[in-house]
């Protein structure tokens, strides 16, 4: 059900209104999980709620974080929306195909930058994929609750028109999967593949590799044991290098 499978993260939203107007947009489409990072202080005054009119249950509901890896630990798949013509990015629709083809104990979550500078790289890299929303040149600067909308209305729509195929698999959620990307980080620090002041842009590609393959959580487990396995030869090598 799509109302229970995708959450909606806004990351430090520069007006209530944006989030009001979001929330609403939300409700159009039967999504209801929405998750603030750094909110807005004025989202508690009464102009900025009246926005939200008709979708005060999702207003209500809306959980706060102070960082993005809280807000994104019980997820199966994370994709962010940017608007960075330098990464590979899928469309809306294309999303909502692949979301088909995943199930998870998580819920999909889709993150939405500040508006006036989208997600931070280190955000960006937090992310297993990127959505695009296509525009014309002209003017391609959609405001927030315009983008959350077309996300979820492509959502909404594949939901709608097509059930999940029945060869979907279970997917571990960010949780997990950050815990195995940790033992894996260590495995690599240890055996000298890995610079550990400078991991961030290899652990980036190793994250969208794993978000992509969608282990199950016995699969990631199997990962871990082998990355600690590792880590535990590296250093069994570099106490004999020290030793002579």
């Amino acid at each position: 059900m799509l109302a229970s499978d995708v959450a909606v993260v806004l990351v430090r939203p520069a007006r209530a209104g944006n989030v009001a107007a979001a929330c609403r947009a939300m409700k159009n489409m039967g999504l209801f999980d929405l998750r603030l990072v750094g909110p807005p202080a004025e989202l508690a005054e009464p102009e900025a709620r009246a926005l939200a009119y008709g979708a005060f249950d999702v207003l209500e509901s809306a959980r706060s974080f102070d960082a993005l890896p809280a807000a994104l630990s019980d997820t199966s798949f994370v994709v962010a929306t940017s608007g960075r013509p330098e990464l590979p990015a899928l469309s809306p629709r294309d999303l909502a195909a692949a979301r088909q083809t995943r199930t998870g104990r998580g819920p999909m979550a889709v993150v939405f930058g500040p508006e006036r500078t989208g997600l931070a790289t280190e955000e960006l890299r937090l992310c297993h994929a990127t959505v695009r929303i296509p525009a014309h040149p002209a003017h391609g600067s959609l405001n927030l609750a315009q983008a959350v909308l077309i996300v979820a209305y492509e959502l909404f729509l594949a939901e709608t028109g097509e059930a999940a195929p029945p060869d979907a698999v279970e997917a571990s959620t960010t949780g997990e999967l950050e815990t195995a990307l940790a033992d894996l980080k260590a495995a690599l620090v240890a055996i000298g593949y890995l610079n550990p002041e400078q991991p961030g842009a290899i652990l980036a590609e190793l994250r969208s590799l794993l978000a992509r393959a969608g282990p199950t959580p016995r699969e990631l487990n199997l990962l871990r044991g082998v990355a600690r396995q590792a880590a535990w030869a590296g250093r069994v090598a570099a106490q004999r290098r020290r030793d002579g």
